[in-house]
């Protein structure tokens, strides 16, 4: 490891200008390449004390040995020759984005006598136009298969085309008119080309005209009485329509413009980009990157870009790139876009309108493929089994941890404060083990605490089955204390609904007596969601019940830090750990998991209604009365004789229903925050204070409220 105040430049000499600087290894490789608008004050943040730099950082200028740097006259020429040594040297530190697929495109070869259409991969070529790129190859060939009938541009490779004109015989396709046959001399290169010129044009969004031309050409073979060439014509507009239909509208406006949204976590970032030619989505494609380097959503954007549009010039660059964040600063990004099209581009985050709609959609496909990428990571066995040994060795433990199971504690400003359980076994997630609590043993926000609780709740039932039954036993309620199990027979993303329904058990989830299982195995590890105080609570939960052959670790989100008892520094795992990775899903699992039983309780306390305390009064008894009478004021006014007109409403129960509504006070009326509108109860409006709260609990936006929460 290398001290950077070895290879630390004297004062004065960094120029204060513009620039391109890179950081060398003690073999001369380039590790890192960077820009700045200047570069002396940008250096000068990499020589401080190692303690204020990010750990990634750190890491990049302990491993470095020297650093050099190139002065430009402009921060464009800077982006650009930054660019290019990023291409040229491969730096490990910097953020490299590969596809996630080959994707194919359909390119015309306009550097050929004669073009031919066909698809596409790899590296572009000097003179072929490409559209796309296209999911799959069978999309290309369709929409091929379409135009052919209106544009029979060359299609075959150069030995079907040599072969052809040596025996003087065209292909298949020349004979049923989807090739013009140039290979036989039916058409001239020039109108070839012209033809091709056309194929580009329509391709690339200009389809009015020739709809036009071609509805002009079947009105006048009509007025001819050409019908044979009018039914033609017909036929050749349909399939122009429907080849455009394989791509709908998205932009009314017939807009040019690329898409780019970005998902990131705290180590990996997926980038989506859609490319809409003539307000229709041509292409889509994306890229999943490490982030290697401490670097902002916007910086992201700039080194999407950077990869975009590196290679690209002329039409190649739309007049308009929406994106997530803008990269600071702006301005020279647009700038170098500009030059590289030669004409303006607008480079901007969409705020309203169709462009936001179709951004929200781009954003969720960039989500989808960051959890697909994680989900093919995590299910590789070979991958999982490295992940378990790197956790063993960076603990300090005899074995593998085959069982982890993680705790998270989640509030909403210290209200409904409850906690999670998840297990993962030989590093998959084990749905059916997943356990949830409340938090009972005293009121307010303390994380430290709750999780003392938790943990000691938790292993408090291990202990007595264990004593009980002397075996690895199953069955015993597991209500009495508050914790709850998971149904496992729902899917993945069916957690506990709003409606506010107790959880039953499962089939997987019961003994062979019908009794739900109880927290009978052990874990090898306990992880916890948080820092030192957290895990000092865990241990000395697991202490205090005479527990010693569990070990305790605590993951913090902030910096990714592993920390362990007693110990007053991190573990600091490799970036590239996979045993990191697998304690951060770990950790996510268990604060989704935790906080959507959270929601859940919150809504239902916000639900809350007189009825709710009517001793043996059930969910659908409740929901007859309510049909019955249309409103709980309206309830509260009838008589017991009314009451007693309700199917499956007895007279005892009737007069429980009239006393307990009479003991509670009337609610306050329900009150539209949008409008300040006073609903009234006979228009159906929620009767209860607690549902005027739950409106106003719900305003804001959504990272406002994901703000309060824990």
């Amino acid at each position: 490891m290398a001290d950077p105040s070895s290879y630390r430049p004297r004062p004065g000499e960094i120029p204060d200008s513009p620039g391109v600087y890179r950081f060398r290894d003690e073999h001369r490789r380039v590790i890192y390449v960077g820009k700045a608008k200047s570069l002396r004050q940008r250096l000068a943040n990499y020589f401080q004390d190692l303690a204020n730099l990010h750990p990634r950082t750190r890491t990049m200028v302990t491993t470095a040995a020297s650093v050099e740097w190139t002065v430009v006259s402009t921060e464009v020429e800077a982006l650009q020759l930054e660019y290019s040594w990023i291409k040229e040297y491969d730096p490990r530190f910097n953020v490299k984005y590969r596809d996630d697929k080959s994707y194919p495109y359909l390119a015309v070869t306009m550097n050929e006598e004669f073009p031919r259409v066909q698809v596409m991969r790899g590296q572009k070529k000097k003179g072929v136009r490409y559209f796309g790129p296209y999911g799959h190859a069978w999309a290309i060939r369709d929409t091929v298969d379409l135009l052919l009938r209106v544009f029979p541009v060359r299609t075959c490779s150069a030995g079907v085309f040599k072969n052809a004109a040596r025996t003087g015989r065209p292909c298949l396709l020349g004979y049923i008119d989807k090739c013009s046959a140039p290979c036989v001399e039916r058409i001239s290169p020039e109108d070839h080309r012209e033809l091709a010129d056309e194929f580009c044009d329509f391709m690339a969004g200009r389809t009015g005209t020739y709809l036009r031309r071609l509805e002009r050409q079947m009105g006048e073979a009509a007025e001819d009485m050409e019908y044979e060439r009018a039914a033609r014509l017909r036929d050749d507009i349909g399939a122009l329509k429907k080849a455009m239909e394989k791509s709908a509208v998205v932009l009314a406006d017939a807009t040019d413009a690329d898409l780019i949204a970005v998902a990131e976590d705290e180590l990996e970032a997926a980038v989506q980009i859609f490319h809409v030619r003539g307000g229709r989505v041509r292409g889509q494609r994306g890229w999943v990157t490490d982030k290697v380097e401490e670097i902002t959503t916007g910086a992201l954007v700039e080194h999407a870009l950077q990869q975009l549009y590196g290679e690209e010039s002329g039409d190649a660059v739309p007049k308009e790139v929406l994106v997530p964040a803008l990269p600071d600063p702006v301005e020279p990004v647009q700038q170098w876009l500009t030059d590289r099209r030669g004409s303006g581009v607008s480079l901007r985050i969409p705020q309203r309108g169709d462009k936001k709609a179709l951004m929200e959609t781009v954003q969720r496909n960039a989500q989808q493929a960051l959890v697909l990428h994680k989900t093919k990571r995590a299910s590789d066995l070979t991958t999982r089994s490295r992940a378990l040994e790197e956790i063993a060795e960076a603990l300090d433990l005899d074995s593998a941890p085959l069982r982890i199971e993680c705790y998270d504690i989640s509030h909403l400003q210290g209200d409904d404060v409850v906690a999670s359980m998840v297990v993962f076994e030989d590093g998959l997630a084990r749905k059916s083990e997943y356990r949830r609590f409340q938090i009972k043993g005293f009121r307010g926000q303390d994380d430290v605490r709750s999780m003392h609780e938790v943990i000691t709740r938790r292993f408090r039932r291990y202990l007595a089955e264990k004593e009980r039954t002397g075996e690895w036993a199953d069955g015993v309620d597991g209500t009495e204390t508050g914790d709850e199990p998971r149904p496992v027979d729902e899917p993945y993303a069916a957690e506990p609904g709003a409606d506010g329904r107790a959880l039953t058990d499962g089939p997987a989830l019961k003994d062979d007596d019908g009794r739900p299982k109880r927290f009978a195995y052990p874990p090898q590890l306990v992880v916890v969601d948080g820092g030192q105080p957290q895990v000092a609570a865990a241990q000395r939960a697991l202490d205090e019940l005479g527990i010693d052959d569990i070990a305790v670790c605590g993951l913090a989100k902030r910096l990714e830090e592993v920390w362990v008892p007693r110990e007053d520094d991190p573990v600091v795992l490799p970036r590239t750990s996979e045993g990191l990775y697998l304690l951060q899903r770990v950790r996510d699992e268990a604060h989704r998991f935790a906080i959507t039983y959270q929601r859940t309780k919150r809504a239902k306390r916000f639900r809350a209604g007189p009825l709710d305390d009517v001793p043996g009064l059930g969910e659908t008894r409740k929901q007859a009365l309510i049909k019955h009478f249309g409103s709980v004021k309206k309830l509260r006014s009838a008589t017991i004789d009314q009451i007693c007109e309700v199917p499956g409403i007895g007279r005892k129960t009737a007069e429980t229903v009239a006393v307990a509504l009479a003991r509670a006070a009337p609610a306050a009326p329900a009150v539209n925050t949008a409008t300040g509108e006073i609903m009234d109860d006979e228009d159906g409006a929620p009767e209860t204070t607690a549902d005027a709260l739950g409106e106003s609990v719900s305003a804001g936006t959504p990272d406002e409220r994901r703000g309060q929460e824990r």
